[in-house]
């Protein structure tokens, strides 16, 4: 269980789904992607029945898990998006993202739901010459297609998050922390005030055209909605669909003011460093430290298990990463709670979104971790995909595509695992040099930006 969950009290699960049932829409998954879908399209057309199914309960994956970044955040850069769409898809891609911010904000308010909403921003610190280069190149590329992107000397980036080594940094204001826990307790509320029928404890084992099977009864529905996210190898014929690939955190206990004089983050600014290997980080309403990190193996035949939510080797890493940011949390990191659990990367690292009409079939994801803002935008996409509605939303970039499958194993476990090295290493040659490592550049080309 993760922090964000033990902290809030016990909820009794929603009944499982009792026999057969027909609906207007189907959802397979009560993550973020999910519950917006169902909210949008109760809201856009109160009378369609909409079913949503989950195998535990509301928020059990990514949403009730991830680092807290509501952000604008996409997997693809602008200028890949570019060059594959053109600069004006690149650029409404780019604006809509950035929309979304608000859009969960304006939402959690308007529906009561507290969610520790706070836009701070996020600031990536620069933390040697080659991690200054790219944030660099980066606000130079965001300056070429007019998006707000700031760099920081070192005196600001280091007013706003007060770390060791800092050369400078990033500033965008298009991210709000969260407690996303919170949040997706609140958005299936709101979903069942206005009718949505959510069923827990009801694992979909298949998927076809207007119909989604259980153990315990089929939903019949003309449109039937994928949004499973790091879980989708589960579902037969899907295996290869997306890779779940597991992000670990730590929570500290609530730190004193004195920490929070020298570490700053007083509009609660979500924050990384420029490292290839991504760390992520969060000051909560309550004031402690929510970190976490990739690093944690890729598992044989995209295989999830319980087991994979803790890493001892990774836990230790955070702490020492959150030690070597933040010297003055003390020797020994007061660590409250660990967890993890896997997110969805796509072949070729693109989210996307769409509805086959022929076959109902709709789907979102691919996030590759940065799911709450997008799962936003999926939801309100996918509402105007099913419903017709003519909006922009339907003819952005990412609305149709389909991502290649993933490699057969053992090609698979070889590359992914073999990746997560490269960036080590990588990351590793940078703190001794300064300089960028040639090595990075075959990450960028294997994301494909």
């Amino acid at each position: 269980m993760s922090f964000w969950t033990a902290v809030l009290p016990p909820q009794p699960p929603r009944p499982a789904l009792a026999g057969d049932e027909d609906a207007d829409v189907c959802v397979v998954g009560a993550g973020y992607t999910g519950l917006w879908t169902a909210y949008y399209l109760a809201v856009a057309d109160p009378s369609l029945r909409i079913t949503v199914l989950e195998a535990e309960h509301a928020g059990f994956g990514a949403s009730g898990r991830n680092g807290g970044w509501c952000s604008a955040l996409f997997p693809k850069s602008v200028g890949y998006l570019d060059r594959a769409f053109g600069r004006g898809a690149a650029l409404a891609l780019n604006a809509a993202m950035e929309s979304a911010v608000d859009e969960v904000g304006r939402v959690a308010s308007a529906e009561g739901i507290d969610c520790d909403y706070a836009k701070g921003g996020t600031v990536v610190l620069a933390r040697s010459p080659a991690q200054l280069a790219r944030a660099r190149a980066e606000v130079a590329e965001a300056a070429r297609y007019g998006i707000e992107l700031h760099l920081l000397s070192a005196a600001e980036a280091k007013a706003r998050a007060g770390a060791t080594d800092v050369l400078g940094g990033t500033y965008t204001p298009h991210c709000a922390a969260i407690q996303p826990a919170k949040l997706v307790r609140g958005l299936a509320a709101a979903c069942a005030r206005r009718g949505v029928r959510i069923y827990e404890r009801t694992p979909v084992t298949r998927l076809d055209p207007g119909v989604a099977t259980t153990a315990l009864g089929r939903v019949r529905a003309p449109v039937v909605v994928r949004a499973t996210e790091g879980f989708t190898p589960r579902l037969p014929g899907h295996r290869r669909v997306i890779t779940p690939l597991y992000s670990l955190m730590i929570a500290t206990d609530p730190l004193p003011p004195a920490f929070w004089a020298e570490a700053g983050l007083a509009a609660r600014e979500t924050f990384a460093d420029g490292r290839h290997l991504i760390i992520y980080g969060q000051r909560t309403a309550d004031d402690r430290l929510a970190f976490g990190g990739r690093g944690a193996p890729y598992h044989y035949g995209s295989a999830i298990d319980p087991a994979f939510d803790h890493e001892p080797r990774v836990f230790a890493d955070l702490a020492r990463v959150l030690r070597t940011l933040f010297p003055f949390i003390g020797d020994e990191v007061p660590v409250a709670r660990t967890w993890g659990g896997p997110l969805g990367v796509a072949r070729d690292w693109m989210a996307s979104v769409g509805l086959d009409r022929a076959t109902g079939l709709a789907w979102a994801g691919g996030y590759v971790g940065d799911g709450v803002g997008t799962a936003n935008l999926a939801g309100r996409t996918l509402a105007d995909l099913i419903t017709g509605a003519d909006s922009d939303l339907v003819r952005l970039p990412w609305v149709g595509h389909r991502s290649p499958n993933w490699e057969p194993e053992p090609l698979r476990w070889l590359g992914i695992n073999a990746s997560l090295r490269l960036m080590t290493a990588s990351d590793a040659a940078e703190a001794r040099t300064g300089r960028p490592a040639k090595r990075a550049e075959l990450i960028s080309r294997m994301l494909g930006n």
